[in-house]
Order: structure tokens, then C-alpha cells, then sequence
């Protein structure tokens, strides 16, 4: 029998620091209409305190991922990070998760492509259970942008949040879990957002942080065009392999980049609202956080057997979109059952 590799827990968490509009109207030049006007976002988290990193949010996440599907730490067999902002360059994130967390009987690494690794990790999560070599596998996905944000600009400081989540991976011989994919990339769009310094080639001095090199830089216009274009693209043709109608699909998982992008995917793909899932409001963007984020925010309002299309576009560019069937009624996790 075919085995798919289906998702059979969500687990997350967000740092309690809540930077408001109304904050960074202290802090830069905007105001809370201008920011929700154009990005949708009211508030985000922040993690604060020294020697914290990606890492103390993924370690979270994936407790309450192990509680909360009854799963011992030593029956995991791989995790794999997602993330753009690592603790450090090595080890990696994945490993310092499963040292804190007492996964012990597994291998981990850290995966980067920007906004769109989570999608790309679980893709590569999903061979593994697909080969039959792996029964449990976990994903993370964990960021702290507020790291890379420089938040004299603008333009950027008004965008990111803090924020991980996870999710369980195991086989499936009944239909469910992931059937289909479109992952892509385009390394010409490095111009238009990247991280200037920081890494080989050019490794940080005193001239890279006094030129503020080591924060995100972004040609908004640019980006934002082609964020649209690519993440609606993408969407559309996994439906259009699949032969899922807008009625089929139950739920669109955005990466919660800007609601405009989200709502011109949604637009795309002819689906509602009411079956678009959204958080960017209260989390902003979380990079690799945001598509389990959000799973873990709808989880009790999914069913099993609910088709859903996860979408996302990162920097460099990367994006993609995938069609996975929900394998279990989450109402039931969230009342304990």
C-alpha cells in the first residue's frame, strides 16, 4: 500500500511580549492605520532577554507538539528545523532543540530558504516517510526576526515577529497527509531581499555592523510583486494537478507575509475568506513560523479529510505550495479526547 506522510500533531509558541502599532509609533515614523492599511498587522511577539535564541521557541514548541500527541522524545526519529535565523552557524538549531527537548534516538539539521523552509522541510520530512525508513518525524519551524530587524527602518520594523511551531509527521496507508508539491526558486531575486553581512562572504567586522549590514534589506516594490505573482502561481497549479475545485479545498495556509499577498492568492485559487487561514494580525511575520503557526491557531477547526493548500514565498527567491489532506478531527485534540 502507498504511504503518505501525514501530519498527526500541531504543537507552539509565541513569546509573551507584545509589540504593539501604537508602540512603534513611539519608535519610527508611521501610524497604526498606515501599518494596517498595508500590512494587516495590529501587533507581533517578541522574545526578549539575553541568550535567547530560535532555539528557546522551538524547544516550546515541540514539548507541547510531544505532550500534546502523547509521544516520547526517544520515538522520534528525525527533527528538522526550519529557520532563517539560527542560533548560531553550527550546531545547529535542530540539535541544540533536540538536546532540550531529550530527543536522543534521532538525527536532526537545520534547513534555510527563507520564508518558504518550512514548506520545504516538510516536504523533506515527508521522504522520509514515504520511504518507509521513518515513522515519526518532527518539523519546526522557529524564528526570531527581531534579531535581524533594524528598527530605525521603517519600512521593515513594522513586518516581523517572534514565533515557532511543529508538527508530527507519521505514515498513512488511508489517503492522507501530503500528495502533492510545487517548490521553486529564482536566485536573481538575491538583490531584492537578503542579509548583506554576516556570513562568508562578508564575515561580521565593526564596518558590517556600523553600516547595519547584519539586518534584513528588502526592495519592497519589487518583492511585493513578485510575492503575489509566485505564491498565487503556485497555489493554483497544485490545485489545477489535483483537480481540486474551490469548493474542494477547506483551508488556504498562507505564509502570513502581508494580507494583500494573501488576499490576492486567495483571489487566485476563487476561495473565500472564511476559508483562508489568517494570524499576521496578531503575530505579524514570523517567517518560518507562520504556516504552523497557524495550524496550531485553526486546529480545532479542522476536520479529517479537509483538503488544505499551504503556500509561501522567501527571500532570495524561494516559494512553493502543497496539498495535503488532514488526517484527524482536531476538536477533538483541543477538548482532550
Amino acid at each position: 500500500m502507498k504511504i503518505t506522510a501525514a501530519i498527526t500533531g500541531v504543537g507552539a509558541y509565541v513569546p509573551d511580549y507584545v509589540l504593539t502599532n501604537a508602540e512603534l509609533e513611539k519608535m519610527v515614523d508611521t501610524t497604526d492605520e498606515w501599518i494596517m492599511s498595508r500590512t494587516g498587522i495590529r501587533e507581533r511577539r517578541i522574545l526578549k532577554g539575553e541568550n535567547q535564541g530560535a532555539s528557546v521557541m522551538g524547544i516550546k514548541a515541540v514539548q507541547q507538539l510531544l505532550a500534546k500527541t502523547g509521544t516520547k522524545p526517544e520515538e522520534v526519529e528525525l527533527l528538522i528545523c526550519a529557520t532563517t535565523t539560527p542560533d548560531m552557524l553550527f550546531p545547529a538549531t535542530a540539535n541544540i532543540i533536540s538536546n532540550g527537548v531529550g530527543i536522543t534516538k534521532a538525527f536532526s539539521f537545520d534547513m534555510n530558504a527563507a520564508c518558504s523552509t518550512f514548506l520545504f522541510a516538510l516536504a523533506t520530512g515527508a521522504q522520509y516517510i514515504q520511504a518507509g525508513t521513518h515513522k515519526k518525524v518532527i518539523v519546526v519551524g522557529a524564528d526570531k526576526m527581531s534579531s535581524i530587524v533594524d528598527y530605525t527602518d521603517r519600512a521593515n520594523c513594522i513586518l516581523f515577529g517572534d514565533g515557532a511551531a511543529a508538527v508530527l509527521l507519521e505514515p498513512s496507508t488511508d489517503g492522507f497527509g501530503i500528495l502533492d508539491q510545487v517548490l521553486r526558486t529564482d536566485g536573481s531575486g538575491e538583490a531584492y531581499l537578503h542579509q548583506k553581512a554576516g556570513g562568508s562572504r562578508r564575515p561580521p567586522s565593526h564596518a558590517t555592523v556600523d553600516a547595519k549590514e547584519h539586518y534584513i534589506y528588502q526592495e519592497g516594490a519589487t518583492v511585493f510583486k513578485f510575492a503575489v505573482k509566485s505564491m498565487a502561481d503556485v497555489a493554483a497549479q497544485v490545485m489545477e494537478r489535483n483537480h481540486l475545485g474551490k469548493d474542494d479545498v477547506a483551508w488556504l495556509v498562507p505564509h502570513q507575509a502581508n494580507k494583500r499577498i494573501i488576499d490576492a492568492t486567495a483571489n487566485r485559487m476563487g476561495v473565500g475568506p472564511e476559508k483562508v487561514m489568517l494570524n499576521i494580525d496578531r503575530y505579524g511575520n514570523t517567517t518560518n513560523g507562520t504556516i504552523p503557526l497557524c495550524l496550531a491557531d485553526y486546529e480545532s477547526q479542522l476536520r479529517r479529510g479537509d483538503n488544505l493548500v499551504l503556500a509561501a514565498f522567501g527571500g532570495g527567491f524561494t516559494w512553493g505550495s502543497i496539498y495535503l489532506k488532514w488526517a484527524y478531527d482536531g476538536d477533538k485534540v483541543a477538548a482532550g479526547k
